[in-house]
């Protein structure tokens, strides 16, 4: 069955025309999880990112995911996506594996290359081959959370006789976010899960990036079966009461396509949206039993 997230209010695009409180995170998510959603979710920025507008709020990613690991019981954590170039790869790992813990097991690591460089001015990060510094923070992170024990000499990144301890107590899942040719073989060769991101309802955008990460499994030799497929989706006005049967279409379309996960960006990110969510996959739930 396909699995229903939710991102979480850390903009202050996300809110009533100001930056949500810790507190008003923590009970959207604790909500999230009273409703039965699956998993929430954080974007990682320094600043909001929209086009053209000047810097906005954004709370730090992994500070708020690691208090909701412990705020919350139920729901899985992940992220879409931590930038890579804003942590040091072997730290990253590190910090991932004290976030798992603290949750009992309920982590996803999110990671991408990064896009927006006004951010990266801003905050000192070099903006220079991304995707290059990204492949080699992957040689560092994967075998570090399989526990192994990683030399690494490269162009951006050096570890020596680096080992997580305590290690990983399980296989925490590694998700990646990429629609380019390089950045989707990467995927494709390393990932657990892959994300693409936004729509609205699968259209042609969609069923081209699906169909060149198949090709890549392929070429890697790895059925799609094998890596879990997360979309996420845009709802406007999503406290409106007609946005229920809105998503019941969305979730029921994604789902007749295969996709593993549904992780919804909600407009206004308020509780009165999660409710219109939970009664939409109540909605489609039903849809899909009377059929």
């Amino acid at each position: 069955t396909m699995r229903v997230g939710t991102m979480l209010p850390l903009a202050e695009s996300d809110g009533p025309g100001r930056i949500a409180t810790w507190n008003e995170i923590l009970v959207f998510a604790r909500h999230a999880e009273a409703v039965g959603l699956d998993s929430i979710w954080v974007f990682d920025h320094m600043y909001g990112n929209e086009p053209a507008s000047p810097p906005s709020g954004m709370h730090e990613a992994w500070s708020v995911l690691a208090a909701l690991a412990a705020a919350t019981e139920r729901v899985e954590l992940g992220q879409l996506v931590m930038c890579m170039s804003f942590r040091n790869p072997a730290l990253l790992a590190k910090m991932a594996v004290t976030v798992d813990g603290i949750s009992r097991g309920r982590l996803t690591l999110g990671v991408g290359a990064g896009w927006h460089d006004p951010e990266y001015r801003a905050f000192g990060y070099p903006i220079d081959h991304r995707v290059s510094r990204f492949e080699e923070g992957l040689e560092i992170i994967i075998p570090l959370l399989r526990g192994e024990t990683v030399t690494f000499n490269g162009r951006f990144h050096t570890v020596t006789d680096a080992v997580l301890l305590p290690p990983p107590t399980r296989r925490i899942p590694l998700l990646i976010a990429s629609m380019g040719e390089r950045m989707v073989r990467l995927t494709a060769r390393h990932a657990d899960a892959w994300n693409t991101a936004w729509f609205q309802r699968p259209d042609e955008r969609f069923g081209r990036r699906v169909a060149d990460f198949e090709k890549a499994l392929g070429a890697q030799g790895r059925e799609r079966s094998s890596v879990r497929v997360t979309v996420g989706v845009d709802v406007r006005d999503a406290d409106l009461p007609e946005a229920r049967g809105r998503l019941a279409v969305a979730l029921g379309a994604f789902a007749d396509l295969g996709v593993d996960d549904v992780i919804v960006a909600l407009q206004p990110m308020t509780v009165a949206s999660l409710d219109r969510l939970a009664e939409g996959i109540s909605l489609w739930s039903e849809a899909r039993s009377a059929s």
